[in-house]
């Protein structure tokens, strides 16, 4: 972990940002896939950039407020607030009401702060400024926004966005959005559409396939959950020759992709990490996109900004999956995938409807979230794309894979992970064992 320096920031009072002329103010539902127990959360997201001689004398506070004004009035029910039906049905009420906005003068370089604005950043609950009573889901703003001045000219854009209202690629939509209009342009090249009907329940809900992402296990769940406020968080890179290392492990011309070997060795690990009894049932819980896949007969449009996305679960014995090659925990992984079609996905939509909208099994689950191609660190707002971009931490099980370049330039993905501090010292020594070759080269 990075040094960490004690910095203070200097906050303007936070204002609310409301769209720059008259939107419709309207009911709208959200789709079951939107509001699903478990991404009833906010999402924390921040980019740096350095000093830009050529934006000399402008305020990057003021010129992305201006541009959230814009962008506001087609992305317009984000300036509204989330309301609760019957059954945990979430809609918003797009009256208008803003997000809300910070702005703040940190007393330190942005260079000084180094690797530390890296997951897991210390910083991060100071560069989204968490204003009292903004952080629910329902009736709170749905988007928080935070520009933070550096003392060099340089500066951090935080964003915290309710998850019910977009994914990743829907927040990666109004980024572009942004980033377009706040250089000029009138109207941005991909239009937000909302049509959550298209992944809502069927007249009839019925659940025909087996979804075991819902499956508590009430002892295991307790025990993950007096775990969960000891937690500690360290990250971890896996690079071109961290992937050659684990793909050793396999037999060659082994059919897999790099991905799906990354999370069966991570979940590997970190299950012996956690040195659990042989007996006790672990999940890797698989996110799987869903836009653009006609294999799945399901066509959302261009420019479909909720969420999009299913989490089929991969099960297994804890002693079966660490006394194993890590291509049991592929074939798993890849089973499970093959199971994925449009009746799958309509089940579990009509699950929530007929279930309560249940929550992800938190029993021995692990979660990872691939990022690495949103290109958190390509927003420009006119400085330039940022030094880093991405999602800063793990929330309890759930990680984030982002794109990031190790100290020698080369690009891969770091993986923020949580987990009680024995375990993390367990899973530091597998991985520092692992991949020795490569540390001692460093």
């Amino acid at each position: 972990m990075a040094n960490i320096l004690p910095i203070s920031i200097n906050y303007h009072k936070p204002k609310l940002v409301v769209p720059s002329s008259v939107t419709p103010h309207e009911t709208k539902r959200l789709s079951e896939i939107d509001d699903q127990g478990f991404i009833r959360l906010q999402i924390p997201i921040l980019m740096f950039y350095k000093y830009n001689s050529s934006m000399k004398g402008k305020d990057p506070a003021k010129i992305i407020k201006d541009g959230l004004s814009k962008t506001l009035v087609f992305y317009y029910p984000l300036a509204g607030r989330l309301i609760e039906g019957p059954n945990k049905k979430l809609m918003v009420n797009c009256n208008g009401e803003g997000v809300l906005f910070i702005e703040g003068d940190a007393n330190i370089e942005l260079e000084k702060l180094g690797e530390s604005i890296k997951p897991p950043c210390p910083y991060l609950d100071l560069l989204l400024h968490n204003v009292h009573g903004s952080d629910g889901i329902i009736g709170s703003p749905l988007l928080l926004i935070q520009v933070t001045r550096f003392t060099c000219g340089g500066f951090a854009v935080g964003f915290r966005f309710n998850h019910t209202m977009m994914d990743a690629y829907g927040f990666k939509m109004f980024l572009n959005a942004l980033s377009e209009l706040i250089q000029g342009a009138s109207t941005p090249s991909i239009l937000p559409v909302w049509e959550r009907h298209l992944l809502s329940a069927r007249s009839s809900p019925s659940i025909t396939c087996i979804h075991h992402e819902f499956d508590e296990e009430i002892e295991s769940k307790i025990a993950w959950e007096s775990m969960e406020d000891k937690l500690i968080q360290q990250s971890f890179f896996f690079g071109n020759e961290e992937m050659e290392v684990i793909k050793n492990q396999v037999p060659p011309n082994y059919e897999c992709t790099k991905f799906e070997l990354l999370m069966a060795f991570l979940w590997k690990c970190r299950t012996i990490a956690l040195n659990l009894h042989s007996d006790e049932i672990v999940r890797l819980t698989y996110v799987i996109n869903i836009r653009g896949k006609k294999s799945l007969n399901i066509e959302l449009p261009i420019g479909y900004y909720g969420n999009a996305f299913i989490t089929p679960v991969v099960v297994s014995k804890a002693g079966l999956l660490c006394s194993n090659p890590v291509t049991y925990a592929v074939e798993l992984i890849k089973k499970v995938k093959d199971h994925i079609n449009e009746e799958y996905i309509k089940s579990l939509i009509d699950l929530m409807v007929i279930k309560g909208r249940p929550e992800l099994t938190k029993s021995w689950n692990f979660l990872v979230s691939d990022n690495r191609y949103i290109g958190f660190d390509e927003f420009d707002f006119g400085w330039g794309n940022p030094i880093f971009g991405g999602i800063l931490k793990a929330i309890s099980f759930i990680s984030f894979g982002v794109s990031v370049k190790n100290d020698k330039g080369e690009k891969g993905v770091l993986i923020a992970i949580s987990l009680p501090p024995l375990a993390m010292k367990k899973l530091q020594d597998i991985y520092n064992m692992t991949f020795r070759v490569i540390i001692s080269n460093i």
